[in-house]
């Protein structure tokens, strides 16, 4: 019973030594483990007669290895001996090993207790997470039974008892229809002058793009002057040129018969207009014509300024190519002179060769800038902004002006329709350098006389024509009624009055048409009595049969010879559209608190 008392022997032990495999300081060689040679006690047992293996006397007593006693006849272990006598022992290691005794037990039990050693100096937040891990493992694999779906009721639908047969379809031969007259085939050919038509557009109050409006004048322009309440530049509605149009016309002097002086003129301009979309100023060219009109302009290369000058009294009546009588004429020609425009960084020109030049891009410029304003058509936006564009370019960077070419010393003819345009174009909420108009009042001074009442041509003077002009402008940049300057210059071209002579048959209408519209701005006497003249002279005067009906045509005038009888239609219709064209500028309701100080 001495060879089993290994579980209480296990339970006495102390802990583990960590020095085991040191040797022991009796120099007998100290256990080498598995591969280290025999162990002390082994060498005593393998030499035994038996082969048995012994169990070492004081393995109870002390928790080191036993040692064996050497006997007689047998080398003590010291090194050499017990090495030699172990070396053919090692092929049968394992055999031994497995048959171990009682010591091969005891020395197997120290592993086992250093891992429960281990686990107890492991931490606990180790232990809990490692459990807590388990515990989700689980719960990640748990089934969740299927729902009972016995208590779901079954519907079954019977089959169909009875299925309708389709009634059979038969074809019948197509009745044959006798054309008792043969039908002319007629092929229009297209026709390679046409221009194409406006691309429409719904949003009518949407502009385009954000603009910002700059400042117009010296320092600011009211916005209720001069076009502030026409069409639509200013409020809701055509209180000028649409529904107020009647009662402007009789409030500042108009009558029945020069609003038929209006409609006969527009008929013959429309019914001069080029298959092109275009007008010329040699109207025989017209296909309707035919030289059946006397006195054609002797100036055929200036398209875009006949056409411009032609859509001039068409916008004034109120008509354009959304609206109106007239909407499929204005539209051809706003989409002649689009097409015309040349396009570049400086802008969108409308300069053209012979004697239009900046003059016929000026004056296209406020039919573009008109008609945008009129109807917001964001078509018409790119060309009317472009055209202003130009216009700042072309401005003679020292002067101030513009004359024929571009960027030229000015003169103040061709000064008038570009301020003409930049006005439209700022009522019509279009971008204008303030630097362009600032030098553009650089230019008036600089030819004015009798402290601005008067103005010259390219240098300071006093011609009827040119003071009518540098009035009119000062006027669109800003100038108050009470200026004593204008208030002079108002005066002595009321002292002149109209020059038209309808027995004559010759009239300055350039010099008529800035005149009046200066004249209508001031209002008063002085209007009245020029309005008087004027209206009277003009419907006194215009063809009254033939082809020419609705035109005019005067003598006395250099430009009338180039231009003919359409410059002198398209300037006496504008004339007399003068009491809804424009709003007075000087009417207190409307302008006197918006005027800068």
């Amino acid at each position: 019973m001495a060879d089993t008392p290994s579980g209480n022997k296990s339970e006495k032990q102390p802990p583990p030594d960590l020095n085991l495999d040191k040797p022991s300081s009796a120099g007998t060689g100290g256990s080498k483990g598995a591969g280290g040679g025999a162990k002390p006690g082994g060498v005593s047992s393998s030499r035994s007669s038996t082969g048995k293996p012994q169990a070492p006397k004081a393995a109870t007593d002390s928790p080191e290895p036993a040692k064996a006693k050497p006997s007689a006849g047998t080398p003590k272990p010291g090194g050499q001996a017990v090495a030699s006598a172990a070396r053919p022992a090692q092929p049968a290691k394992a055999v031994a090993s497995a048959g171990a005794g009682p010591q091969a037990m005891a020395e197997e039990a120290p592993p086992s207790r250093s891992f429960g050693s281990l686990f107890l100096l492991l931490p606990s937040w180790l232990i809990s997470m490692v459990f807590h891990m388990v515990l989700l493992l689980i719960l990640a694999i748990w089934v969740i039974p299927e729902p009972d779906r016995s208590g779901l009721s079954r519907i079954v639908v019977p089959p169909p008892t009875k299925v309708e047969e389709l009634e059979e379809i038969r074809e019948e031969p197509l009745e044959q229809i006798n054309v008792e007259s043969p039908v002319d085939t007629v092929v229009i050919a297209p026709d390679p002058t046409q221009v194409p038509e406006l691309p429409k557009s719904d949003d009518l109050d949407a502009a385009t793009v954000k603009v910002d409006l700059e400042n117009f004048g010296l320092q600011q322009v009211p916005r209720s002057d001069l076009l502030a309440h026409r069409g639509t530049f200013f409020g809701s509605g055509l209180e000028g040129r649409g529904k107020g149009k009647g009662q402007l016309l009789r409030a500042g002097g108009g009558n029945e018969a020069s609003e038929l002086a209006v409609a006969k003129a527009l008929k013959w301009l429309a019914e001069h207009q080029m298959p092109n979309g275009g007008w010329n100023f040699n109207h025989a060219m017209a296909p309707s014509c035919q030289g059946k009109c006397r006195n054609p302009g002797t100036e055929t290369e200036a398209w875009n300024a006949a056409t411009g000058l032609a859509l001039l009294p068409f916008l004034g009546a109120g008509q354009t190519h959304r609206e109106g009588k007239y909407k499929e004429n204005v539209k051809r020609g706003l989409m002649f002179l689009v097409s015309r425009m040349q396009r570049s960084p400086q802008g969108g020109s409308l300069y053209e060769g012979g004697r239009g030049r900046m003059y016929s891009h000026g004056i296209c410029a406020i039919a573009l800038c008109e008609a945008y304003a009129m109807t917001k058509d964001k078509y018409l936006y790119e060309p009317a902004q472009l055209a202003v564009n130009f216009i700042a370019y072309a401005q003679d960077p020292v002067g101030g002006g513009w004359r024929y070419e571009p960027r030229q010393k000015g003169d103040t003819s061709v000064v008038g329709w570009q301020i003409m345009a930049l006005k439209s174009a700022h009522l019509a909420y279009l971008q204008v350098p303030p630097i362009t108009v600032r030098k553009a009042v650089q230019f008036l001074d600089s030819v004015q006389t009798n402290s601005g009442a008067n103005y010259g041509y390219t240098d300071p003077g006093a011609g009827a024509a040119t003071t009518a002009i540098g009035l009119l402008s000062r006027m669109m940049l800003g100038w108050k009624r009470e200026t004593p300057a204008l208030e002079r210059g108002v005066q002595w071209l009321s002292n002149h009055g109209p020059n038209i002579n309808p027995g004559a048959g010759t009239a300055n209408m350039y010099y008529n048409y800035y005149a009046t519209q200066v004249l209508r701005h001031w209002e008063g006497e002085l209007w009245d009595k020029w309005n008087v003249k004027m209206r009277d002279s003009l419907i006194q005067t215009q063809a009254k049969q033939g082809h020419e009906e609705g035109s005019w045509f005067f003598t006395g005038e250099h430009g009338t010879e180039l231009a003919g009888r359409l410059y002198c239609t398209a300037m006496a219709t504008m004339i007399l559209e003068v009491y809804y064209r424009h709003m007075p500028i000087y009417r207190a309701h409307a302008v006197e608190a918006q005027f800068p100080e």
